[in-house]
């Protein structure tokens, strides 16, 4: 057993813990920071919006293409290591993006800030995992998800305001140099683990990614990978790309009321959060059941509304965005999975696994709905209807139909899975106590 040397969920760890969050809002920021700035880039690359959407797919793909081999990366250096990589490529990629003339330039500035971003959380989810009991674990996994986004949409008002005063690169620049003093903070503060033994495992890379095969045959892994896959990319969708479109060209809302809805699933995050923590907690062999509660939820929110064949009054229109955006909060419990069934030292595999989940859902959902709508109405998004909107947002369906098949699925196989390798643990889990994963090899996941 390795020696503890600080304590666990107390003060220390606090204090990394507000570190690593400070680098996800950064991190966050970067991401959505285009959203801000979507016009004014389209003015200075002199690019149409097709163009403009690539910004944001390529950064969404290199980001979830790069959940493995950081999630191996993660466990062979640490969360400290990590965290100080993924802050000097996301700097150095917004000192570029800030210099660049030309569109492919920029387009590539963007993709190598979504490998820096793909860095971050995963790392900060470790630390979680490493530094606070398991009754704290789902709640401060639940804020780090939460502040984080919270935090990028305030932080978009100074970049807003230095874009039209300053300037692109003054404005780019400015907000790049925020990552030089996280990289100060990360150093001087992160530590990997309470533990003398950092908790990193030992291993040479190319026996750790082979491990990446053990690790997805754990079915805990997949259970946290659908687990996020399914609620998650309705939110995702809607906050990032068809949602505005959808409620003021289908629901025929002014953009102040369109803007005022998006702004209000920011604040619901929250609440509904602190709420699924609580349940987490109190219920851990039914967490895959609370997640299946809310793609529920979701779903028969978005049939009401996409029965109708007139506009939603507002409000439907606020439970629908209600309850589409417990679709964030319901999605980290994927996390808190994976953990039960995963042993610290290859916990960024698995995390990294289970992230994938919901970004490769949100991108395919994003092209589906965006070729739907071209094919019903070739005129472009000022042609668009209500009608229009109706029949390309019932792709949804069948990620959601998917998503809960395999939950299901997985669900009963981790369950087989805990009766077979630790005894006592689903018994524990029902009379409301968290299993905690003895740190058994990965190996056993297969």
């Amino acid at each position: 057993m390795p020696q503890q040397i600080h304590d666990i969920g107390r003060r220390r760890a606090w204090a990394i813990w507000l570190v690593a969050l400070a680098v996800y809002l950064l991190a966050v920021f970067h991401r959505s920071s285009l959203g801000v700035a979507g016009l004014i880039a389209a003015d200075r690359f002199d690019i149409e919006a097709t163009q403009l959407s690539l910004f944001t797919v390529l950064q969404l793909l290199v980001y979830a293409g790069m959940q493995v081999p950081v999630g191996v990366l993660l466990d062979r250096y640490g969360s400290r290591a990590m965290l100080l990589a993924g802050l000097v490529f996301m700097t150095a990629a917004q000192v570029a993006f800030a210099f660049s003339e030309s569109f492919p330039t920029a387009v590539l500035a963007r993709a190598v800030l979504g490998a820096g971003d793909a860095m971050v959380f995963i790392s900060v989810i470790r630390l979680v995992g490493a530094w606070f009991l398991v009754r704290q674990a789902p709640l401060v996994t639940q804020l780090t998800g939460q502040v984080g986004q919270v935090g990028a949409i305030i932080a978009a008002a100074p970049l807003s305001w230095a874009l039209h005063e300053l300037g692109w690169t003054a404005a780019f620049g400015l907000a790049s140099t925020v990552g030089v003093v996280l990289m100060v903070a990360v150093a001087l503060v992160v530590k990997d683990s309470p533990y003398a033994a950092s908790g990193i495992t030992p291993v040479k890379l190319r026996a750790l990614a082979r491990s990446v095969q053990t690790v997805w045959g754990n079915p805990g892994t997949r259970l946290g990978m659908w687990s996020h896959f399914t609620p998650q990319f309705s939110p995702t969708v809607f906050a990032m790309l068809w949602g505005f479109p959808f409620l003021v060209r289908g629901q025929g809302l002014s953009t102040g009321a369109a803007s005022t809805l998006l702004m209000l699933m920011t604040g619901w995050v929250i609440i509904s959060g602190l709420v699924l923590s609580w349940l987490v907690t109190r219920l851990p062999l039914y967490r895959s059941w609370i997640v299946i509660g809310v793609v529920g939820l979701i779903a028969t929110t978005w049939t009401v509304v996409l029965l109708r064949d007139t506009a939603a009054p507002m409000w439907l229109l606020v439970v629908l965005v209600l309850a589409t955006a417990t679709g964030g909060p319901a999605s980290m419990v994927g996390f808190d999975l994976a953990r039960s069934f995963t042993p610290l030292e290859s916990l960024g595999r698995a995390n990294g696994l289970v992230n994938i989940g919901g970004f490769a859902a949100s991108l395919m959902t994003m092209a589906l709905v965006g070729i739907v709508l071209d094919l019903r109405q070739p005129g472009g998004m000022n042609a668009y209807d209500l009608d229009d909107f109706r029949a390309a947002l019932c792709v949804q369906y069948l990620f959601w139909t998917i998503g809960v098949v395999q939950i299901l699925r997985y669900r009963h196989r981790g369950l087989a899975h805990l009766r077979r390798v630790h005894p006592g643990a689903v018994e524990s889990m029902k009379r409301g106590e968290p299993f905690v994963h003895p740190g058994f090899s990965d190996r056993e996941g297969v």
